[in-house]
């Protein structure tokens, strides 16, 4: 393993929370950040910005931010075939900042709220704080991968759509979003599909925007953090595509929920208009850590290849296992509890690093008393 991409060196020289929150020794596989530089394309826009005009951009008061809403679209034409107007595009900081302002405008406290589980735990502690019953959609295990069956959708209000799924890893078929969409229907749902993870489809899965089945009732989340690896950023899009919901947004005082800030917007733009080929050597390269699980994994986890995003759900068949590997192999996992409903018995491991540093993961786990 090369020094430069060894543990050691990503301890001394990464500071952000994945690196600097563990412990002497422990490879960090948890919190959903790369072990990769940014795009080229990204820091020179950075660099450029930097070093030019720091004033007020002339996006200012838009609400889409201008250019971040148009590369929005062009990349949704370009990748998925989706043409969505750029005017129903806002700003926000994160998703999660995104989802509450949603959920705050279009909802009321005991409003249900439907999503697949396990789920994003940060989407479950929202539903919490803010007093939205969850209703699971239960995902279960099924060959290699996993199905669901809706439940009874009376007395919700929103179905909350993670598309390609954390923890999962899995991308929805558009069979599946369609029996959901009439599920959408049927109940009267407004649909917030996160879609995050949709650049980090393997083939021969397809990523399908939910807004090209049900455009009416559909907001559709993303970001260019998870991808592009840029989740210090802090710059999303929410295209609204409810008409009533729009009203409601702007009905709102214009700066109270705050929107994107400049190196963000540079960032994100860069990042979608001409980080392509970075992307695809990325992707490459996570393509092949995933098989290398499917390869190495010791067999006392269960692991089902995910057609999606750069996480392992994997299983382990005794409640709290991510404790005890941090401490007898010293790596740090994510334990699969927080995760809600069908989590208990799993942990989620990261598997955007370096080949190097993924191997010395797997000769730990292979450790393992």
């Amino acid at each position: 393993m090369s020094d430069a991409y060894s543990p050691e060196r990503l301890k001394a020289t990464h500071d952000g929370i994945k690196w600097a929150a563990t412990g002497p020794g422990v490879i960090p596989a948890w919190v959903a950040d790369m072990d990769l530089a940014a795009a080229p394309a990204v820091v020179e826009a950075l660099r450029r910005r930097a070093e030019g005009d720091l004033g007020y951009p002339t996006w200012l008061d838009t609400p889409s931010c201008g250019p971040l809403a148009e590369a929005f679209a062009e990349r949704m034409a370009r990748r998925f075939g989706w043409d969505p107007d750029p005017s129903y595009v806002r700003s926000y900081s994160d998703i999660n900042q995104a989802l509450q302002v949603l959920l705050h405008v279009w909802t009321r406290p005991g409003d249900g709220v439907a999503l697949h589980t396990p789920a994003y735990h940060p989407f479950l502690k929202t539903l919490s704080d803010m007093e939205r019953p969850l209703r699971p959609i239960r995902l279960e295990p099924d060959g290699d991968s996993w199905r669901f069956e809706v439940p009874d959708l009376s007395g919700c209000r929103v179905l909350l759509l993670v598309n390609p799924q954390n923890p999962t890893g899995r991308a929805f078929t558009r069979a599946e979003l369609e029996e959901l969409a009439e599920h959408a229907e049927r109940h009267d749902l407004l649909v917030i599909a996160d879609e995050i993870h949709a650049d980090l489809v393997y083939e021969p899965h397809r990523h399908v925007p939910f807004a090209t089945i049900l455009p009416g009732r559909t907001v559709t989340l993303t970001s260019a953090t998870k991808a592009f690896n840029l989740g210090g950023i802090r710059c999303s899009v929410a295209h609204v595509g409810h008409p009533e919901l729009r009203k409601a947004l702007e009905a709102q005082p214009p700066f109270l929920y705050g929107s994107a800030g400049l190196f963000g917007v540079e960032a994100t733009v860069a990042a979608w208009r001409h980080g392509d080929a970075w992307l695809q050597e990325t992707t490459a390269l996570l393509d092949r850590n995933r098989r290398t699980l499917a390869e190495r994994l010791p067999s006392r986890f269960g692991y089902r290849v995910p057609q999606a995003t750069y996480l392992a759900w994997l299983h382990t068949g005794v409640p709290g296992m991510a404790a005890t590997i941090e401490q007898d192999a010293k790596v740090l996992l994510s334990d699969g509890a927080v995760f809600g409903p069908g989590g208990e018995e799993y942990v989620r491991l990261n598997f955007a690093t370096t080949e190097g540093v993924l191997a010395e993961i797997l000769d730990r786990l292979s450790r393992l008393p």
